[in-house]
C-alpha cells in the first residue's frame, strides 16, 4: 500500500515540555520507531506538524534587535520544515539501513483571497497562561485564543489548493524512496494569475488538510493521521465521552470537533476518504502499524452504498 503518515506536533514536542533540540530528538525516535515497522512492508510518505516550532522562531524573530522587521511565517515554516525535515530523515535513517530517504520543502498554493486572512485561527508556539499570553499579543501584535487551559498565538490559516511539488514527491516514490515533505502544511505560496510565480503569505495551513490533500492526489491507498490520543472520542473532556472506534466522513461531520484539536483531522479523513474511496485512521503514534491494520484508532471508510 501506498500510505500517507500525518504526523501530529505533539510527535515531536510535546504539551508542556521544553523546545530544546534534544527534547525532540528524543521523540523523532520513537516516530522512527513506529513509521520504520509501516515502511518495511508499505511505501509511505511522511508529513508533520510545526506549530510549536514556529512559533519559537517567531518569537525569537520579533525580539531580534538586529532585524528591521521579523520575518515572515512563509520563510519561518521553510526554516521548520529544514530543520524538523532533517531530524526525521537522519533518525529514519537510522531505522531503515539502506533505505532511501529524502526530506523535501514543499510549498503549498492557497488562494489570496482566502477569507482565512481576516479570521486567524491556527494555534501556534507555546501554551501561556492568560496574562502572560495578552502581554505578548500587545508587544507582537498577535491575536490569541483559548487552546485547552491556556492560551496561544493564533494566525490565518487559508485552506490548500495544490502542493506545488506534488510531481516530484511520486518520482520519489517510484524510485524506492521514504519523502517527507509538506511540514507545517506546507509554506504557503500564492500564484500569479498571469505569470504563476509565487510569492509567500503570513499564515500557516493545516497540517492535516495538506495531509489529505497530498494523499488524494498521490493516489495513496491510507492516510494515517497521529495524535496524542488513541482515537477520536465523542464528548472528549465530559463526564459522557466515548470513544468512536469506527465511522464514516458523515459520522465525523456530525462529531461537531472542535477547530483547534481534532476538528481538522475528522475532516482531513473525511475529505480523503470521500473523495478517493479509500481508508483513514486518526490515532496515537505509539499504535500505527495496529491502525492500519485494522487493530486500533478511529477507521474512517467510505459510507455503505444504499440499495
Amino acid at each position: 500500500m501506498r500510505i500517507v503518515v500525518a504526523l501530529g506536533g505533539n510527535a515531536l514536542l510535546h504539551r508542556g515540555e521544553r523546545p530544546d533540540a534534544d527534547v525532540q530528538q528524543t521523540n523523532i525516535d520513537r516516530v522512527a520507531t513506529a513509521i520504520a515497522a509501516l515502511a518495511q512492508e508499505h511505501e509511505v510518505v511522511v508529513t508533520h506538524g510545526n506549530g510549536p516550532q514556529i512559533g519559537l522562531l517567531a518569537m525569537e524573530s520579533a525580539a531580534d534587535p538586529a532585524l528591521t522587521a521579523p520575518y515572515p511565517l512563509d520563510l519561518l515554516g521553510a526554516q521548520t520544515e529544514g530543520m524538523i525535515g532533517s531530524l526525521l530523515a537522519r533518525t529514519l535513517r537510522n531505522a531503515l539501513p539502506g533505505r532511501r530517504i529524502a526530506a523535501l520543502v514543499t510549498h503549498t498554493l492557497v488562494r489570496a483571497d482566502d477569507p482565512a486572512f481576516g479570521r486567524p485561527t491556527k494555534f501556534v508556539g507555546q501554551v501561556y497562561l492568560r496574562k502572560p499570553a495578552e502581554a505578548l499579543a500587545r508587544r507582537y501584535g498577535w491575536h490569541i485564543a483559548k487552546d485547552g487551559t491556556g492560551w496561544r498565538r493564533v494566525v490565518p490559516s487559508p485552506a490548500p489548493e495544490r502542493i506545488v511539488e506534488t510531481e516530484t514527491v511520486h518520482e520519489l516514490l517510484l524510485s524506492g524512496t521514504l519523502v517527507v515533505c509538506a511540514g507545517g502544511g506546507g509554506v504557503p505560496v500564492t500564484a500569479d494569475k498571469d505569470t504563476g510565480a509565487l510569492t509567500g503569505v503570513e499564515a500557516v495551513v493545516d497540517k492535516d488538510l495538506t495531509a489529505a490533500l497530498l494523499a488524494e492526489d498521490l493516489k495513496a491507498d491510507f492516510l494515517l493521521i497521529l495524535t496524542d490520543v488513541p482515537c477520536v472520542y465523542d464528548g472528549y473532556g465530559t463526564p459522557g465521552q466515548h470513544p468512536v472506534l469506527d465511522a464514516t466522513p458523515a459520522d465525523l461531520r456530525r462529531g461537531g470537533y472542535p477547530d483547534g484539536s481534532m476538528g481538522p483531522k475528522a475532516e482531513a479523513a473525511a475529505r480523503f476518504v470521500e473523495r478517493t474511496g479509500g481508508l483513514a485512521a486518526i490515532g496515537a503514534l505509539d499504535a500505527a502499524y495496529e491502525m492500519v491494520h485494522g487493530r486500533s484508532g478511529t477507521l474512517v471508510r467510505p459510507d455503505l452504498a444504499v440499495g
